[in-house]
């Protein structure tokens, strides 16, 4: 993973990244953040709610949303400042999600990226909008 200088970054810049969702990745995701709320982790109870079957965690997609931030724009050597999210709709088992994040502006005296982050599914519905702001070190 090489490390992208501040310099280097543009308004407008997009990086991206696709995953499926698993069953794995929620039990893991509970498991580890100790999230059991019953709509992700029983299968019964979440049939009788409104989405009729169970879901990601919000969070757990917005933990990709910080793996490309993290790791390609603006990547290694950045230091997350913020982060608003909205979850606009559900995510199911076996949606494969697209995290897209945009450079909208940078402050150049502080070496502040922001950006504007979503989350769509295999059909191009946005289950989270948000925006982000990080500070680049390094380059």
């Amino acid at each position: 993973m090489s490390e992208l200088a501040y310099e280097y970054i543009k308004v407008g810049d997009e990086a991206s990244l696709a995953r499926t969702i698993t069953e794995a990745h929620i039990v893991n995701f509970a498991g580890i953040t100790g999230d059991m709320n019953p709509i992700h982790v029983d299968a019964e109870y979440a049939a009788h709610s409104m989405f009729k079957e169970r879901i990601a965690h919000g969070m757990l997609v917005a933990g990709l949303i910080s793996a490309v931030l993290g790791t390609q724009l603006p990547g290694p050597n950045s230091i997350y400042l913020g982060q608003d999210l909205k979850f606009v709709a559900p995510v199911m088992i076996g949606d494969t999600i697209k995290v897209v994040v945009t450079v909208t502006g940078k402050r150049d005296e502080k070496r502040i990226v922001k950006l504007r982050t979503a989350a769509y599914n295999q059909r191009g519905e946005m289950v989270v909008d948000g925006n982000a702001v990080l500070k680049k070190m390094g380059l």
